[in-house]
């Protein structure tokens, strides 16, 4: 009897968690615990039985497993801080406002159709404003629609004529969708030089930085905007002036 329930208790270790029928995660696993069909038939059943009857082991696992995948997230997270970090915060590619040579360093990720970036945009600014030593850097992420992305083409290559604030705040107070003609019409007013905006639009140079902040950004695990990052910590969601100002405090304090 020992020797069957030791056999049965390393036949439970192959279940996985199924909500319709249980049954071997793997038929060779069993095989090579020396089950025939008609053992595997009768662990089957008495694994059911247990889960019909206990039905909160259900959340259980779902508990634990969320918690483990939390884990695993946040380890992955902290290694690619470490790994990218000069993607992260030192990329000359990525548009920046402030101190230009500061180590207290903000990074955003956002899309211009994002209600909630267009929410913080005024933290934001008002965060570089009252910290003269910070430096923000700006991470184009468009993941929301087309749009998105044609905004976002239109942002960086104004950044080609210095003027990247300006059509990012322009495109982010902006209400209703874009098309060509609005986007050209915010830049229109912001004074930018229109035909090379648009061949800037379509370069291989924006290309390849909304390509390396969608690799970034998955790399962090970031599925949505806002999101920001400071020294080894990811925060998603929109947060508030005063919320931003103290991760900047902490920033500065730990040096």
């Amino acid at each position: 009897m020992a020797f069957r329930w030791t056999r049965l208790a390393a036949a439970f270790a192959l279940f996985g968690t199924v909500f319709a029928g249980i049954g071997f995660a793997d038929r060779a696993a069993a095989q090579a615990l020396g089950f025939d069909d008609a053992e595997r038939s009768e662990i089957e059943s008495i694994v059911r039985n247990y889960i019909l009857e206990n039905p909160e082991i259900i959340m259980e696992a779902i508990s634990v497993l969320r918690v483990r995948e939390e884990e695993a997230t946040a380890e992955r997270q902290q290694s690619q801080l470490s790994e990218r970090r000069d993607e992260i915060f030192n990329s000359p590619t990525s548009p920046s406002i402030g101190a230009p040579e500061s180590e207290i360093v903000l990074v955003e990720f956002f899309d211009y159709n994002c209600g909630y970036c267009k929410r913080v945009v005024g933290h934001v600014f008002a965060l570089a404003e009252d910290n003269p030593d910070l430096r923000i850097v700006f991470k184009e992420f468009p993941i929301l629609a087309q749009s998105s992305e044609l905004a976002a083409r239109a942002a960086l290559a104004a950044a080609n004529q210095g003027l990247y604030a300006e059509m990012h705040n322009a495109l982010m107070i902006h209400r209703g969708s874009y098309d060509e003609a609005t986007i050209f019409d915010l830049a229109e007013e912001i004074g930018a030089d229109l035909a090379r905006l648009r061949e800037d639009m379509n370069s291989e140079a924006v290309d390849a930085e909304i390509a390396a902040t969608a690799d970034l950004a998955i790399s962090l695990g970031i599925r949505g905007t806002p999101a920001f990052v400071i020294g080894d910590m990811v925060i998603p969601g929109a947060v508030d002036l005063e919320t931003l100002q103290d991760l900047v405090d902490r920033e500065r304090e730990a040096g």
